[in-house]
């Protein structure tokens, strides 16, 4: 029996080996290709050991791209501010709007309240190509083309139903005896929401603020119809290493590297309120 069980243990040692190898090496090898040069990279048959080079690097914070026929000048770390700024700015709205909204679906029921709610969910599943050419019209007409401001609302459609629909649930776990036992203290609604129910909620607001920074960070289609090259975050920015004279994989690698990094480290930092967020409410009481 003992045998048995040390078996199963090195089996599922060495599966999960196995797992982790599987999906984390494609990572590992886009890291060793931003330290190395094109004519590195495209060698056969490719080989891990290489003399690493920083020249994909410099030339991404530097603006001056390197390549066989000429310097190019590009503006990675423009687009990387755009994708933090778009990116920040529209969960931040989105947080403003949803969470008061998704604690009003929670607590308040009224005749339509549930057809309101999976209107506003349907955006995040209307495909964006359906919404672009209404978009870019409207926002021609009214101003908002190649604005930031535009942007950060088109995002709407992306990080308000996300965080609606996923704080909603955690209001809904929360027992409405505690905020009634507050209000009976003569606190107001608001007071209530604001002491009792948000604090509660806490883990599952960040979880879902943390999704919703991810998919509006990963975004890609809003920003290359509605805006121009300097309000474009790095998700479109990285087309401009595709030149006439051929694909700069090693500089494409350093960018997918440089913009991993921040979603990366906020997911790194915020990992305890994702998990207490996401296990919010498994066990219903």
């Amino acid at each position: 029996m003992e045998h048995t069980s040390t078996l199963e243990k090195v089996l599922r040692a060495s599966a999960l080996t196995a797992v982790v190898i599987f999906f984390m090496f494609p990572i590992f090898w886009i890291i060793l290709m931003s330290f190395q040069t094109n004519e590195t990279i495209l060698r056969v048959p490719p080989s891990m050991i290489f003399e690493p080079t920083l020249s994909n690097y410099r030339g991404i914070i530097t603006g001056q791209l390197e390549t066989n026929a000429a310097t190019l000048e590009i503006n990675f770390m423009r687009n990387l501010w755009n994708s933090v700024f778009l990116s920040v700015s529209s969960v931040a709205v989105a947080l403003a709007l949803g969470v008061p909204a998704a604690y009003a679906f929670a607590r308040h029921k009224f005749r339509g309240s549930e057809d309101i709610a999976f209107t506003l969910l349907s955006f995040r599943f209307a495909p964006p190509l359906l919404v672009l050419l209404p978009l870019t019209l409207y926002f021609q007409q009214i101003g908002l083309a190649d604005t930031y401001f535009g942007l950060v609302w088109v995002y709407q459609l992306i990080c308000l139903p996300l965080i609606l629909w996923i704080v909603r649930g955690y209001f809904e776990d929360i027992s409405p005896d505690i905020e009634y036992a507050y209000r009976i203290a003569g606190h107001s609604w608001f007071a209530t929401f604001r002491k009792i129910a948000l604090p509660l909620a806490g883990p599952g607001i960040a979880a879902a603020g943390l999704l919703a920074f991810i998919f509006a960070w990963n975004n890609f289609i809003f920003a290359l119809v509605l805006a121009s090259a300097d309000k474009q975050p790095v998700t479109v920015g990285a087309l401009a290493f595709i030149t006439a004279s051929g694909i700069q994989y090693g500089q494409i690698a350093a960018g997918i590297v440089l913009s991993v990094a921040p979603t990366l480290a906020l997911a790194l930092y915020a990992q305890r309120y994702l998990v207490e967020g996401l296990s919010l409410g498994a066990v219903k009481g």
